[in-house]
């Protein structure tokens, strides 16, 4: 069912909430029997309205909601409008249950772009991995630092992440073997809708123009490749095996009643990164390992904001496509860590879960579930759509005897 029990923030109280009425998030779903037949739709609360049999529009009748997402603004608006007046007016002979569906990668991945902007997650990070040292690089402060990951092993929720193999030191000596140090952290992603010109940078005020919606992110990294791997470059293969993201998209425009004061950015941007009004989220997270609730990150600290990062990867005349997919590196805030790496100090201070067993970083079969809550000013909340992944064992690597 899509309604499930997700905590308050964190607080410790348990809360139902579902997409409601209102959110209508978008997917793509097919049922038993007509798996040749994905279709788009929304989700309204335990159920799902098929927008073919709405809409007389071949694009809510294909495999992804590129085609869609590529119409712009306008349209975005306009669909939107014309769902929620079917739905008042009795279009509930077209729901589907959602226990009867089964639901597919939403949107064809073009580009994907992580952020690392949370200044908590940066400075612990730093202090952790460079310890001794400023834990935050003099070039954060001036813009949304970040890397480009690999579109092609973006997966939708519920598919399994394979331990991957890598290049690492394991007790003096280099190695190839699959990964000691398999991590994962909380993240929000932003879905670009429509395509911009090569070589015309956007600018923060275009956001709502081009970005159609939100989803969550699972991020998963090889800490052990990544750390013999990351210089001078960044960040490779020990990022770019597997990121699990929600099979619903919920839209921008469902969000604007949860716009809040993001931290004060000090020093002042430069001109082309500077944003009017408020562009953080009130989003809060939580993250559960194996059933155990071990994070829950509010998104609302996030020191660059979803329109600064767009104007910043576009800065240099890049452009964006239909289906562009940045996510916002870790979400960490004062009290909560969004990544293993944080919550047990790089594996030096397990975690305990409810079941009695540790986890320093992640175990063959373990199961991480990131969910989260939508909190509007008017006192009214949605959830997102979860972001689910289990890992599954590494796989023996062609000519290698022992890939232990």
């Amino acid at each position: 069912m899509l309604v499930e029990a997700v905590l308050d923030g964190g607080s410790g109280g348990g809360l139902e909430v579902g997409f409601g009425r209102d959110a209508l998030p978008y997917g793509v779903f097919c049922v038993p029997g007509r798996f040749d037949e994905p279709r788009v739709g929304v989700a309204v609360d335990d159920a799902i309205l098929d927008l073919g049999s709405l809409f007389d529009d071949p694009v809510f009748r294909q495999p992804s909601l590129n085609a869609f997402m590529a119409q712009g603004r306008a349209s975005w608006a306009s669909t939107r409008q014309h769902i929620k007046s079917a739905l008042a007016g009795g279009a509930h002979e077209r729901l589907i249950a959602a226990e009867h569906a089964v639901m597919q990668m939403p949107f064809e991945v073009a580009d994907f772009v992580d952020f690392n902007s949370s200044l908590q997650h940066a400075t612990n990070a730093g202090r952790i991995l460079r310890p001794g040292t400023d834990p935050i690089r003099p070039n954060w402060w001036h813009l949304p630092v970040g890397y480009h990951g690999r579109s092609g092993t973006v997966v939708v929720s519920g598919t399994p992440v394979t331990r991957p193999h890598g290049q690492f030191v394991n007790a003096g000596a280099v190695v190839f073997a699959p990964t000691q140090r398999l991590d994962v952290e909380a993240e929000v992603g932003f879905v670009v809708g429509c395509g911009s010109t090569l070589g015309d940078p956007l600018t923060t005020a275009q956001f709502s123009d081009y970005v159609f919606g939100v989803v969550l992110v699972l991020d998963w990294s090889a800490r052990d490749v990544q750390a013999f791997e990351y210089l001078p470059l960044g960040p490779f293969l020990g990022k770019s095996f597997a990121t699990t993201m929600s099979a619903w998209v919920m839209p921008l425009e469902a969000l604007d009643p949860a716009r809040t004061v993001s931290p004060t950015q000090d020093p002042p941007t430069l001109e082309h990164l500077r944003v009017d009004g408020p562009w953080g989220f009130d989003v809060r997270l939580e993250m559960s390992l194996n059933g155990t609730v071990i994070s829950a990150p509010h998104f609302d600290s996030m020191y660059w904001t979803a329109p600064q990062q767009l104007a910043h990867l576009t800065s240099n005349g890049a452009r964006v496509r239909p289906g562009d997919l940045f996510a916002s590196g870790t979400v960490s805030d004062e009290h909560e860590s969004g990544s293993l790496l944080e919550l047990t100090s790089d594996g030096a201070k397990p975690l305990q879960l409810a079941d009695g067993s540790n986890r320093g970083y992640l175990d063959d079969g373990d199961d991480v579930l990131l969910r989260a809550v939508v909190h509007c000013f008017d006192g009214t909340r949605f959830r997102l759509g979860d972001a689910r992944g289990v890992v599954a064992p590494a796989r023996p690597v062609a000519g290698l005897d022992d890939a232990r």
